[in-house]
């Protein structure tokens, strides 16, 4: 059984990485345009600003694969900052309580992207050989 699901663990892989990402990318025009939501735009200065940058940034290199482990691990990091400071003062370190769940999620889903590496279906694996033959 594991020989045969493991045929699939590259592609599963990608749609892991491009969901991922693109989920984390849909809170970014939230925030700067009020996109998808009755809120009104933040100011780019505030926390939420830059959290949209990043996320309107960020989320589309994760999900095609380009420097996805960098792009990933900066991610992780503002999810954990977001839950930290924007959650948990909700009341309760419990996400369910909080609203956090999606924030955890992203978090540890984009610390084993930056772990993993960008994968075999992605742009960088797709960049490397024409480096390696450019360099080498």
């Amino acid at each position: 059984m594991d020989r045969y699901l493991g045929r699939f663990d590259g592609a599963a892989y990608a749609l892991l990485r491009f969901f991922l990402g693109f989920l984390y990318w849909s809170h970014g025009p939230r925030w700067l345009f009020g996109a998808f939501t009755d809120s009104e735009p933040v100011p780019l200065t505030s926390l939420r600003g830059v959290a949209g940058m990043l996320e309107i940034t960020l989320g589309p290199l994760i999900a095609f694969g380009l420097f996805a482990p960098w792009a990933a691990f900066i991610a992780s990091g503002e999810m954990a900052y977001a839950y930290l400071f924007s959650h948990v003062p909700r009341g309760s370190w419990m996400p369910i309580v909080n609203g956090g769940e999606i924030t955890v999620a992203l978090c540890f889903g984009f610390l084993y992207i930056a772990t993993r590496g960008s994968g075999s279906f992605s742009i960088d694996s797709w960049r490397a050989p024409r480096r390696a033959a450019k360099h080498g």
